[in-house]
């Protein structure tokens, strides 16, 4: 899952609503205060609800990101069952999301996995607009290295994304995927740097395969999670570049002594054809190589492998460290270890709900560095 980026500095939240209640004759019982409520609906928000089939909390406030400045973000965070008394399978999650910022960055969205009875099908989705004066260094690791290159301009993006996939073997889910993107550049002095339209229509679809071995979808401690996506987005469902793209995601957890988990990913994305500059392989933001801006380095063809230790600390409180490195490159043949991006940093995280984390990251790459905040594990 993934969720966005903004680095937290003060927590708020919607109250906890208490009651009391005073027969007659008795005393009367004080209600809590603000601050009370807060603390208490805190306190109640990781605790499992087994009478409830939705469980849903609300945690947001200002923040500060080297990308996105000074704002104010909110999440709302539900995870649901069709079934009490079916403990086996993995509950459901959603996420519905907003942030707003003074430099006139604004997204909304959302995103979830639902599962269906017994985990025999399930639905991933994500769904999100956002209006960002964003950066551009036009495409390729020569050209995006340049600090000269530095393009200013307003980008406009909407993305619909969700696949339906049935289990056809134990742990292996097979099943169609849709993707829909409209993204929009506008308000620069260079638009030389884009070399294509500024604005695009990208409608494809295809095949995802996943085999999921893992013990919880949000928080793993140990198991597999392996998929693999083919898109096609052909001239005549109405894309003026035709392209295609293959993505294949691995990721491994293991729980190595008591409350420390080693997770690691690898991720690439490779494009052929016509790629439209909006649907390039991106380096950076909140879920890779975090700390370096997202977009930075782009190409046709990408990847990016991170181990990162989690380690829980104290009650409700842990941290983490990681390293990784990746590579933006045309195709195979423009493979080279000279270009090869490095990435580490550190973290600290937050038992928002039970196995959901509120995550507080550092991340350091090239001659960049940068804040996230966000809900859930970067992977």
């Amino acid at each position: 899952m993934k969720l966005q980026k903004f680095i937290i500095s003060l927590l708020l939240t919607v109250p906890y609503i208490a009651t009391a209640a005073t027969e007659p004759g008795d005393t009367a019982i004080q209600k809590p205060n603000i601050i009370q409520r807060v603390i208490k609906y805190f306190d109640d928000s990781n605790k499992e609800k087994e009478t409830k089939k939705f469980d849903f909390s609300i945690i947001g406030g200002p923040h500060y990101s080297s990308d996105r400045s000074f704002g104010i973000g909110l999440v709302a965070a539900g995870t649901y069952r069709r079934d009490l008394t079916d403990t086996i399978t993995p509950p459901s999650n959603v996420s519905v999301y907003g942030d707003i910022s003074v430099i006139l960055f604004y997204k909304l969205g959302i995103e979830g996995n639902h599962v269906g009875r017994n985990d025999s099908w399930r639905i991933d989705y994500d769904v999100y607009f956002l209006s960002f004066p964003d950066k551009y260094w036009g495409i390729g690791y020569d050209m995006n290295r340049n600090n000269g290159n530095e393009t200013k301009y307003k980008r406009y993006q909407t993305r619909f994304k969700a696949d339906l996939t049935w289990r056809i073997a134990p742990q292996l889910y097979v099943g169609p995927q849709i993707l829909f993107d409209y993204t929009n550049a506008h308000d620069t002095d260079r638009p030389e740097m884009w070399h294509q339209r500024m604005h695009t229509f990208s409608t494809g679809a295809g095949l995802a395969i996943q085999y999921d071995t893992r013990d919880h979808l949000t928080n793993p401690y140990r198991g597999w999670f392996l998929r693999l996506e083919q898109m096609f987005f052909p001239k005549f469902i109405f894309n003026r570049y035709a392209f295609s793209s293959t993505e294949f995601t691995a990721k491994w957890y293991k729980q190595i002594w008591k409350g420390g988990v080693i997770a690691t990913q690898f991720h690439a994305l490779f494009t052929y054809g016509n790629t439209p500059w909006g649907m390039m392989a991106r380096l950076g933001g909140s879920d890779t190589m975090r700390g370096y801006y997202e977009g930075r380095y782009n190409d046709k063809c990408a990847f990016d492998t991170t181990v990162e230790l989690r380690q829980h600390v104290w009650r409700r409180n842990g941290v983490v460290v990681w390293a990784g490195f990746g590579e933006v490159f045309p195709d195979f043949s423009r493979l080279t270890a000279k270009h090869i991006l490095p990435n580490f940093g550190l973290g600290y995280r937050w038992e928002f709900k039970k196995r959901v984390n509120v995550r507080l990251d550092f991340g350091f790459g090239k001659g960049q560095s940068g804040f996230i905040f966000n809900i859930n594990e970067a992977f």
